[in-house]
C-alpha cells in the first residue's frame, strides 16, 4: 500500500478472521496460566501489564501484538504467527485431527451397537439445499427413535459449528427416516453435541456460554437413555456433554453443560495433548 493510499475498514470475513485468531491466542494463554496454577494478576504483574488487560487478552478479545508477546513471555511460550493456505495444510494436521475424532465416534459407535442398536458413523443426508454429514447416527425401528451424535474436539469457529448443527437437527430425522423406511418419521429424535473434554474447549465454552446454552438447552436424559440402552419414546431434544476418552475405573466418562459452565477441571490440557495419548497407546 503506497503511502497515499487510503485505509480501508476490514471486511466482514476479515474481521471475523482476526477474532478466530484472538480467541486462539486467548485460549492458549489461559490454559497455560491454568497449568501453572497462576492467578491472574500473577501473570499481569509478571508481564508488566494491568489485570483488566491481562483478562480480557485471555478471554478472547483482540489486544496488540505487545499485549501477546508480553503474556505470552511471562509464561515462557513464543509467539509464532503464519499466513497459510487453508487449501494447502500439511497433511500430518489433518491426519492429527482426524484421529481424536476418530477415536470419540468409535467409542460411542462401540458402544451403541453393543446394546444392540442400528449404527451409522459419517452418515451422508441431503435436504434441498443443505447437505453434509452426521458423525454418529444410532436408530431403533422398533422404537422410531433416532440418537445423532456430532462430535467436535475444537471449535475453531462457533458459528460455523452451530450452523452445521442446527441443520443437522432441523432435516437429518427426516432424510434417514425416508432411508430406512420409518413410515411417520422418528417419534423420538435425541441430537448430542459432544466435545472433548479439554481445557481448550472448556475454555471456548465458557466465553460463548450463551451460545452453547441456547444451541443446546436440554438435560441429557434422553442421551443417557440411549447409553443404558433404553432410548426415549418420544420428544426432540438437544443436549451438550463432554466426553473424556480416557476415563478409568469411577471416573465419569460424560458431563453435561451444567457441569462444564459450573467450573468443572479438564481431563487433558487440549487436542494436542489428547493426540499425544492416543498415540502412546497405540490407538
Amino acid at each position: 500500500m503506497s503511502p497515499g493510499t487510503p485505509f480501508r475498514s476490514p471486511t466482514p470475513a476479515a474481521s471475523a478472521a482476526t477474532d478466530r485468531v484472538a480467541v486462539t491466542l486467548g485460549s492458549a494463554i489461559h490454559d497455560e496460566r491454568i497449568r501453572r496454577r497462576w492467578s491472574l494478576r500473577r501473570l499481569a504483574s509478571r508481564a508488566g501489564v494491568s489485570v483488566a488487560a491481562a483478562h480480557s487478552a485471555e478471554a478472547g478479545h483482540r489486544a496488540s501484538l505487545e499485549m501477546y508477546a508480553r503474556l505470552g513471555h511471562a509464561l515462557g511460550l513464543w509467539l509464532q504467527a503464519e499466513l497459510i493456505d487453508p487449501r494447502r495444510r500439511n497433511a500430518p494436521s489433518l491426519r492429527d485431527e482426524d484421529l481424536v475424532h476418530a477415536a470419540m465416534g468409535e467409542y460411542e459407535a462401540t458402544h451403541l451397537r453393543r446394546l444392540g442398536f442400528e449404527v451409522a458413523i459419517d452418515e451422508p443426508y441431503q435436504h434441498y439445499q443443505f447437505a453434509g454429514r452426521a458423525d454418529v447416527v444410532g436408530w431403533s425401528v422398533s422404537d422410531r427413535a433416532l440418537l445423532h451424535i456430532e462430535n467436535r474436539t475444537r471449535f475453531p469457529n462457533v458459528q460455523e459449528a452451530a450452523g452445521s448443527y442446527n441443520a443437522k437437527r432441523a432435516y437429518l430425522g427426516a432424510v434417514l427416516a425416508e432411508r430406512l423406511g420409518i413410515r411417520g418419521g422418528f417419534r423420538s429424535e435425541t441430537h448430542v453435541l459432544v466435545g472433548l473434554w479439554s481445557a481448550e474447549l472448556l475454555h471456548v465454552l465458557r466465553l460463548r456460554r450463551a451460545t452453547f446454552t441456547s444451541l443446546c438447552p436440554d438435560a441429557i436424559e434422553a442421551f443417557q437413555g440411549w447409553w443404558s440402552g433404553k432410548p426415549p419414546t418420544h420428544g426432540r431434544t438437544s443436549a451438550f456433554v463432554l466426553l473424556d476418552l480416557f476415563a478409568a475405573g469411577r471416573e465419569r466418562r460424560f458431563v453435561d453443560l451444567r457441569a462444564a459452565l459450573a467450573g468443572i477441571r479438564p481431563r487433558t490440557r487440549g487436542y494436542a495433548e489428547a493426540a499425544d495419548r492416543l498415540r502412546s497407546r497405540g490407538t
